[in-house]
């Protein structure tokens, strides 16, 4: 143990990462605690004053772009209520109950197979296949554990500070025409969809994989370095053209969002909006299409975003 600690100790990488993972740098203001953790995680200074890369923009976008209702649109489950009023009910994954607590859920009222959410994070996910074999105490440990844990202190995103913590049950979604679920995301500046991140098996950090494409489906020439490539593109999914109608009507008025959409059993259904992907920190590869990308996001020269918009 001593020689564990002894070499997290040398380097002020992990220990940055160690105290932040264990809330001692909460107390820290917004600007002061991103300027560690970029220099920490992209291994380079943070400029806010005069950002360039899509990262940096990202960063700047997190500290003067706070309108209330991303609230509700970051929610996993009041979000359902805004894509309802944007595009219709017909593109909502079905829930089956919202609860504040993993011990007010009635198990037996459930499927054999749904999956839990928590509405204020990412990574509070529990996939059950069968009942008969779920770890119900490893489900309340990581139900319960995320509960605990405001979002917002992870990567400062503003619109997670004040979602309230719940839990949801929803349908579990299959597609018999793929082994692992597709997630198409759709990356759209100033309300135009430009191009699109294809994920296979996020439920497993470790072997899901990814790739970027544009809008004409051919590969993108950078990657993202945490996650596996996809060698081999599938075909552009039978919806293509509705979900890019359905990005662009949602990201309009915004200068940067993220739409995450499915494709299962030929229909289109929503996963998520995320305003800030990877909290800013993507390490894209090669570098420098982090510098192309952000020329993509346009930021308003004043810092009162909300008059801007």
């Amino acid at each position: 143990m001593l020689e564990k600690i002894n070499k997290i100790i040398k380097q002020p990488q992990k220990i940055i990462l160690w105290a932040n993972w264990k809330g001692y740098l909460n107390w820290l203001p917004d600007k002061a605690y991103l300027n560690i953790m970029y220099i920490s995680r992209m291994k380079k200074k943070l400029d806010l004053n005069n950002p360039k890369t899509f990262n940096e923009k990202l960063q700047w976008l997190k500290i003067y772009d706070r309108n209330p209702k991303y609230i509700q649109m970051v929610d996993k489950y009041e979000a359902k209520k805004y894509i309802t009023e944007k595009i219709g009910p017909d593109f909502i994954i079905p829930t089956y109950g919202v609860w504040d607590s993993f011990d007010d859920i009635n198990i037996e009222r459930l499927p054999d197979q749904f999956v839990l959410k928590c509405t204020h994070d990412c990574g509070g996910l529990v996939i059950c296949r069968d009942k008969k074999t779920l770890d119900m105490e490893s489900a309340r440990s990581k139900i319960n554990r995320c509960l605990q844990r405001n979002y917002f202190y992870n990567g400062r995103e503003w619109p997670y500070k004040n979602v309230k913590p719940r839990v949801i049950a929803e349908k579990y979604m299959r597609d018999p025409s793929s082994i692992v679920l597709k997630d198409y995301k759709f990356y759209c500046f100033n309300g135009k969809p430009e191009f699109v991140q294809l994920s296979q098996g996020m439920e497993k950090h470790s072997t899901a994989s990814m790739a970027f494409l544009n809008l004409d489906w051919e590969r993108l020439p950078f990657e993202r370095s945490d996650f596996l490539r996809i060698d081999k593109i599938p075909p552009k999914p039978l919806n293509f053209e509705l979900m890019k109608t359905f990005a662009e009507e949602l990201s309009q008025g915004h200068l940067f969002l993220r739409v995450d959409l499915y494709e299962i059993n030929g229909r289109v259904y929503f996963s998520e909006l995320t305003f800030s992907p990877t909290s800013g920190f993507i390490p894209i590869q090669p570098p420098e299409y982090d510098l192309q990308v952000g020329r993509l996001l346009e930021l308003p020269k004043n810092t009162n975003i909300k008059k801007v918009l």
